[in-house]
């Protein structure tokens, strides 16, 4: 069986997005994730503000990483977003991913992003579908 990080390493094979993000992975286990990433200019919208879809990108993958790295692929079925401070150009963020259920079909999870400042900048929560199907 292939272990978490082995599994975040096929995904990342697959996904230029997260690349292009420039995703540094911190800490990956089961049901857990914790990733990085700067914020650069590339990434700000008409206001010179980071979009609103960087953040939400990267706690999608985190929730990705985090979900698939029981071993089983899972898909995205429903996920939500609030913006809770503004980004700016040069920001460091972090997502951090944590399980919040998990069953035989579903499972649950949040994640919470943070600044350098250690200040919450959004609040993420995510459903996916456990395919069965294995790494």
């Amino acid at each position: 069986m292939k272990t978490p990080q082995d599994i975040v390493s096929l995904m990342l094979q697959e996904d230029a997005y997260s690349r292009w993000l420039g995703l540094h992975l911190l800490e990956i286990s089961a049901g857990r994730c914790l990733l990085e990433c700067r914020m650069d200019s590339e990434m700000l919208n008409g206001f010179q503000r980071v979009h609103g879809g960087i953040t939400y990108a990267l706690s999608d993958s985190a929730m990705a990483f985090a979900a698939n790295a029981h071993g089983y692929k899972c898909y995205s079925i429903e996920t939500s977003i609030s913006h809770t401070a503004r980004v700016e150009l040069g920001d460091v963020l972090k997502a951090q991913c944590q399980e919040i259920h998990r069953g035989k079909t579903l499972a649950l999870y949040e994640v919470k992003v943070e600044n350098q400042d250690g200040r919450l900048v959004a609040h993420f929560k995510g459903t996916v579908h456990i395919s069965g199907e294995g790494w």
